[in-house]
């Protein structure tokens, strides 16, 4: 695809300009300038702004070599046809190569996992990155095998479908029985840094790569830099962007984006009020106090989806409560919501007045969900303040990984991780998977 895509820019600069001095060269210095740059490794879980860095300093490289050969002999039209012709083919690259990993994303959507791997280390810390790694299915990696330091502590918290191939001294057999691509090892005293290296030598040998997890988990990226000091390679964390200034783009987006969504649905949710107010008596509009940012309160708007007596009737239904006896209250199939409103909350077209909550600079379109006064209460001290630092959001990273089917602590630890490592490319992520998650309709009730 790389050559074709250096033919294609070869082809555009011998039909404009004539000359053959680009057109000879570049397929060939195009490909040997990716593979410089590890273009070619074949590593399933790079990300694209990975792909897209090593792209860019290949077209850098041949930049440089053709400034320094300009230079030395100065050619008609030579650096000018150059740098004509890389624009061309760096653009076709990164579109034929973003166009292999949508397909490649396609394959895991249906169950086809590209890359295997097992997993080394306690036995608590294995069962979670199971448990994470399931609820993204999307993410290309399937853990098919443990081997942990504490085998005698698996029965209970491993689940029943991942083998234990045994201890650490296990690690290389488990890997040539299960064929699998990789090794994860993950923080643990017995893992240290002579047995890392030791098991890396065995490792390659076998064509299997280590990668280790890092001591903080739920840490993005871009929050962590690998700085040498002395020979050691020390991992920096920077902190979350938190201050207001990096958020400005943001709450205007949001602010824009809420107004014209408002514009452009206006004949549907005059539909959807109409239809609230002919199911059941009582107002369109539920209006219910929540926590905003810093702690503020704030009137968050919905279609109502409930009998005007959902409140009165709460206390019979206690014993329903999938929370238990919580402040936070949800039951399956709750009795007391409308025929609309069923389908309301299953669509999530229950949540579309929250658009005027956006344009009010209440709530933004992606963040931490806006919880009533009587459940924040429930939270850690700590906890509750650093999710009241940013907006509560329409959408967030609960919302599109199973909404209300997820347990209170993992939803809480959602909204931490998103508060944590908050960039624009995290919102539009979540953005991006928000249609998908309304139409999958999981956790809606």
């Amino acid at each position: 695809m790389d050559a074709l895509a250096a033919l294609a820019a070869s082809a555009v600069v011998l039909l404009f300009f004539g000359r053959w001095s680009v057109p000879v060269m570049l397929p060939t210095v195009w490909v040997l300038s990716l593979a410089v740059h590890r273009a070619y490794e074949q590593h399933c879980l790079r990300s694209g702004a990975d792909e897209l860095r090593r792209v860019l300093r290949a077209a850098g490289l041949i930049v440089v070599w053709a400034s320094v050969a300009w230079w030395f002999v100065p050619g008609v039209g030579f650096l000018h046809d150059m740098l004509f012709a890389l624009s061309i083919a760096a653009t076709a690259t990164l579109l034929l190569r973003q166009v292999r990993h949508v397909r490649t994303r396609a394959g895991w959507h249906r169950g086809k996992s590209i890359e295997r791997a097992v997993v080394v280390g306690p036995a608590c810390s294995a069962a979670k990155l199971i448990s994470m790694l399931r609820r993204n299915k999307a993410c290309g990696l399937e853990i098919i095998g443990v081997c942990l330091t504490d085998p005698r502590c698996a029965d209970g918290v491993v689940p029943d479908s991942v083998p234990t191939f045994g201890g650490v001294d296990d690690t290389v057999q488990a890997v040539r029985r299960s064929a699998c691509d990789a090794v994860i090892a993950l923080p643990s005293p017995e893992l240290e840094t002579g047995e890392l290296r030791r098991l890396s030598w065995e490792l390659q040998a076998e064509g299997v790569e280590l990668m280790l997890a890092p001591v903080l988990a739920d840490v993005a990226a871009a929050r962590l830099a690998v700085t040498p000091v002395a020979g050691l390679p020390l991992m920096e964390l920077h902190g979350p962007r938190l201050s207001r200034l990096p958020r400005i783009p943001k709450e205007l987006t949001d602010r824009i984006l809420a107004a014209a969504g408002l514009i452009l649905l206006s004949p549907l949710m005059l539909a959807i009020t109409v239809l609230v107010r002919r199911d059941s008596a009582g107002p369109a509009l539920f209006k219910h106090r929540r926590v905003g940012l810093h702690g503020r309160d704030f009137t968050l708007l919905k279609f109502r989806t409930m009998y005007q007596d959902a409140e009165q009737r709460k206390a019979e239904l206690a014993a329903l409560n999938q929370y238990g006896d919580g402040a936070l209250f949800k039951i399956v199939n709750d009795p007391r919501i409308t025929r609309v409103g069923a389908f309301l909350r299953h669509w999530s077209l229950d949540e579309l007045p929250q658009l005027l909550n956006v344009v009010a600079g209440q709530m933004s379109l992606v963040g931490p969900r806006p919880l009533p006064p009587d459940e924040s209460v429930d939270l850690p001290e700590d906890v509750r303040q650093r999710r009241l630092m940013v907006k509560p959001g329409l959408s967030g990273l609960w919302q599109v990984s199973g909404r209300s089917e997820l347990p209170m602590d993992e939803r809480v630890h959602l909204d931490l991780s998103y508060v944590e490592n908050w960039s624009t490319a995290l919102d539009l992520h979540i953005l991006a998977q928000t249609p998908g998650a309304v139409i999958r309709g999981t956790g809606a009730y």
